[in-house]
This record gives structure tokens, C-alpha cells and sequence, in this order.
């Protein structure tokens, strides 16, 4: 699914998108960053409330196109910047992690059936 498609999926916000046509092949959520680099799989966005540029860094790592920060957390200026450099998209919802990867997963399984 698109990243466009994705944020109208979850009713998110999107704080800053390089490509809205970008692919998301799948949904990771977790606050550990050493979780996500052992688990969360390439093209998969991340759902988390990690707010600071270490989460980008992970997030390059692994091949995440998107981190959506949950539960309405600001998003610094220095995540905003390490995201642009990275060609990461930056979302936010006001939804905790479970609504918020449930929302994703419906919508994902929705695409494979379509």
C-alpha cells in the first residue's frame, strides 16, 4: 500500500512525506530499537512512540520507508531533519500502538484481497 493510502488508512497526519506513492509492504510495532532491528522487515513501517533521531537511524538500518509516531507526540526538529536527509516519511495519530496497528493491519489485509 502507499504511503498516501496508509495515512488515509489509519487517520494519520502527515508531518512530513517525501513520497506519498512510496510503498509499504507491512506494519512493525515496537518501542525497542533493538527489537526493530532484529525483527522489523524491509518495506514495513514502524509504529512507535520513539520520538528522536535514533528511531530514523534504526529505521534506515532495517528499511523502513515510515515511522508513525503514536499517541500525538511532537516530533523534534533534529528527527525532522535526520528523516528528510534519510528520504524517511514522518507520521503521527493521536491513537495508542494497538489502534494504531490495527488500523494498519486492516487496511493491509484489505490490499491483499483487493
Amino acid at each position: 500500500m502507499t504511503l498516501g493510502t496508509l495515512i488515509g488508512a489509519c487517520g494519520g497526519e502527515a508531518v512530513q512525506v517525501p513520497d506519498l506513492n512510496a510503498e509499504a509492504t507491512g506494519a512493525y510495532t515496537s518501542d525497542l530499537l533493538s527489537d526493530v532491528m532484529a525483527h522489523c522487515p524491509d518495506g514495513a513501517v514502524l509504529i512507535t512512540v520513539q520520538n528522536h533521531t535514533n528511531t530514523v537511524a534504526v529505521c534506515t538500518l532495517v528499511g523502513a520507508p515510515a515511522i508513525l509516531i503514536v499517541h500525538g507526540r511532537e516530533i523534534p526538529d533534529d528527527m525532522r531533519a535526520a528523516a528528510a536527509r534519510e528520504g524517511i516519511a514522518l507520521l503521527r495519530t493521536t491513537d495508542d500502538q494497538f489502534n494504531a496497528s490495527l488500523k494498519i493491519g486492516r487496511a493491509l489485509a484489505a490490499g491483499e484481497q483487493a
